[in-house]
């Protein structure tokens, strides 16, 4: 994967594109790489990764309740805020970790810069997109397209966002997500809009949510 990288690398943002991943070697990855980055042995990072199906609860009370049929899908709980969701197929999923700085230490605000990235970055794919008061995510043509939950380890954030690409909607009615009717959930696809290619969303994510929080893209020489 090709990503345009920022020439003033001040405060850098490493991106790793993970391909499709197992979401619980993935977790594990993450927390691996938020003690690196506490201990100061790498820059901060973003994870971008496609999971096979797989239902996580957040810390919200009563989440588990919300898990209405998982069949033989892993149902894993997290510590990041919110309720339950879905990750699969079809869905880009992007984990920042993120050591935050003096100024930034306020994870309503990790959220709202998140909301804000995928916001910009549905625009340049024919979206227009919004958030809605009182929900965290990112809402368009009254669907919810980016489901959000974060943490904070040592003021390093994990967990991050998930953005319906493209997926099966149907595997919503598995779950209440985030607490909500299943057909709340929408997509790039589901609205008619014809989805970039896959490394071409990639790129573009990794790009916004970079600006979003202030940091200079740049991507490892031999990035698939």
């Amino acid at each position: 994967m090709t990503l345009t990288t920022n020439a003033n690398p001040v405060a850098p943002l490493i991106v790793k594109a993970l391909g499709r991943m197992d979401y619980q070697a993935c977790l594990e990855l993450q927390r691996e790489l938020a003690s690196e980055r506490a201990e100061g042995r790498i820059e901060d990072t973003l994870l971008l990764v496609e999971h096979d199906p797989v239902i996580t609860i957040g810390r919200r009370r009563g989440s588990v309740d919300n898990v209405l049929a998982a069949g033989d899908w892993p149902v894993i709980a997290v510590e990041r805020g919110g309720d339950v969701t879905w990750h699969g197929p079809g869905q880009l999923v992007g984990y920042p970790i993120v050591l935050l700085r003096e100024g930034e230490r306020d994870l309503h605000e990790v959220l709202r810069r998140l909301e804000e990235a995928l916001i910009v970055m549905l625009s340049h794919v024919g979206v227009a997109a919004e958030r809605r008061p009182k929900f965290t995510g990112v809402w368009a043509g009254g669907k919810k397209l980016v489901s959000l939950g974060v943490a904070v380890r040592r003021w390093v954030t994990i967990h991050g966002f998930a953005l319906n690409v493209s997926p099966d909607l149907g595997a919503f009615d598995r779950i209440n997500p985030c607490g909500m009717d299943a057909g709340i959930m929408g997509s790039i696809a589901s609205l008619g809009v014809d989805p970039p290619a896959w490394a071409e969303l990639e790129a573009l994510a990794a790009r916004c949510v970079a600006e979003a929080f202030g940091r200079s893209l740049v991507v490892p020489a031999g990035t698939p």
